[in-house]
């Protein structure tokens, strides 16, 4: 009798290859197809030689390896190539079998590959991975969402497979849809605010201080052990040890300043104008990787746009720790930000995500792990309808202790001319959220004008309209 594997896997990229690993190290049976069969052939007789692992070479015989209710998950590029898969499966599946998209795949996709599948009577699972090529080997963060009945067959498998924590396994059923990539795009959204807030702080350090990679080893490792401790701040410690064997130098410095990305920062920021939920230090980070690109614009303007020279003769150490309480006050700006735009969605999508799970499901296997999501945690524990994290004592009390800090660093990077966007904006987004009043009043008003969009009182209820030019007093 033919073997029958637990799960199928489409899509041999590194990251398919190392999930299929981590499956079969942990005792499932896995069928493997890639649409290229050398590629098929170079892992099953190369990595893959184990038992568990077993190889198709047409659609066909691969669904036919597997055990009912079929389970086939998905790691093949988003957009159109998710779909040109998943016809090609469709006629070989049965009613309640299942497919798992693992991809970084559009929400709105999800949302309409779900209840396409559903009319077919196939059950669709949309589930964020994290944790790069390491996490996928050695123990991901997963973020499932779609289909319950689904989630709940699969769930032995992919809770075995994930990170684990001191709580548990970084997999739990997110919502209904598009949640799980919703909440995978958010996670990636907060982890461009991250990796460019911790840019900035290298940057600051090295042209305003002057410090070294050597030098800025020493503090990111001391910051790793703190507060701070997360895995971005520990590889970003790491990077600065790494020598380049051409010239002798840091590496660092032989890289060119062009930042990439792959749309899932521009995501979470298009999704929150949609839903009206300022993401600033999100938005800022995708930003400043656009004007990254902008090289040769930049280097031209270097030579005719003047600015202040840089020239600091404070104190050093302070400064180091300035820096320090600017990172991590707008490190809680951004994951505020992100958590509210979640509950924004969960609110529109009616998803009824658990804001506490999130931050569970982030502490283990994935880029933006942290040591103070265990802090997130107590605060949707304590209020679970929690408007913004800023709100909650334990973040509130971080935000009033470093924010002179954190404010003196902006301030010095305005004079000595130095581009701090996201730090900047985060800042502005506190002040912004701590005012009763804002200057939106002038720009109502402006409407109202030019518009008639009318405008609400603060003396009274009601919409009114002002004939503005009947009331202007004109001087000569």
């Amino acid at each position: 009798m033919d073997k029958k594997y637990d799960i199928g896997l489409i899509g041999l990229a590194v990251m398919g290859q190392n999930l299929v690993l981590n499956m079969s190290n942990h005792g499932f049976a896995v069928a493997v197809y890639n649409r290229t069969a050398g590629k098929t052939d170079e892992f099953k007789h190369t990595t893959a030689s184990a038992d568990t692992i077993g190889a198709a070479y047409t659609i066909l015989d691969f669904v036919k390896m597997l055990k009912k209710p079929r389970k086939v998950m998905l790691m093949v590029k988003a957009g159109a190539p998710v779909d040109a898969v998943i016809a090609e499966l469709v006629p070989y599946l049965e009613a309640g079998d299942i497919i798992i998209d693992g991809g970084n795949s559009f929400f709105m996709d999800t949302q309409r590959r779900y209840s396409e599948l559903a009319d077919k009577q196939i059950r669709f699972i949309g589930m964020g991975v994290s944790g790069g090529e390491e996490g996928a080997l050695n123990g991901p963060s997963l973020m499932p969402g779609g289909d319950l009945s689904a989630y709940e067959e699969v769930a032995p498998i992919y809770r075995t497979i994930a990170a684990q924590v001191i709580d548990g396994p970084c997999c739990e059923y997110v919502g209904q849809g598009g949640a799980g990539h919703y909440v995978k795009m958010v996670h990636n959204g907060i982890e461009y605010g991250d990796m460019q807030l911790i840019s900035e702080a290298y940057y600051i350090m090295k042209k305003v201080l002057g410090l070294t990679a050597a030098e800025m080893y020493q503090v990111f490792d001391e910051w790793n052990q703190g507060e701070l401790n997360s895995y971005l701040i520990e590889i970003t410690r790491d990077i600065f040890l790494k020598q380049d064997e051409k010239t002798g130098k840091p590496l660092l410095e032989m890289i060119l300043d062009k930042a990439g990305q792959k749309g899932t920062g521009k995501w979470t920021s298009q999704s929150a104008l949609d839903l009206g939920v300022p993401v600033p230090t999100i938005t800022e980070a995708v930003f400043a990787r656009c004007m990254s690109s902008y090289k040769d614009e930049r280097i031209a303007a270097s030579t005719v746009l003047t600015g202040p020279e840089i020239h600091y003769t404070g104190d050093r150490k302070k400064l180091i720790q300035a820096i320090h309480d600017a990172l991590y006050a707008s490190k809680i700006c951004s994951y505020a930000q992100g958590f509210a735009l979640l509950k924004a969605a969960s609110d529109e999508y009616r998803w009824n995500l658990n804001y506490g799970d999130m931050a569970l499901l982030w502490r283990g296997g994935c880029i933006i792990r942290a040591q103070f999501l265990d802090r997130i945690k107590e605060a949707f524990s304590k209020n679970a309808k929690l408007n913004n994290l800023m709100m909650d004592p334990f973040f509130q009390d971080i935000l009033a202790r470093m924010q002179d800090n954190w404010r003196l660093v902006t301030t010095i990077c305005k004079q000595q001319g130095i581009p701090a966007p996201a730090f900047s904006a985060s800042l502005d987004y506190y002040d912004s959220y701590r005012q009763p009043v804002l200057s939106a009043n002038m720009i109502q008003a402006q409407r109202d004008y030019f518009g008639a969009h009318t405008y609400e009182r603060t003396d009274t209820t009601g919409v009114f309209h002002t004939h503005w030019l009947d009331e202007a007093v004109h001087k000569e």
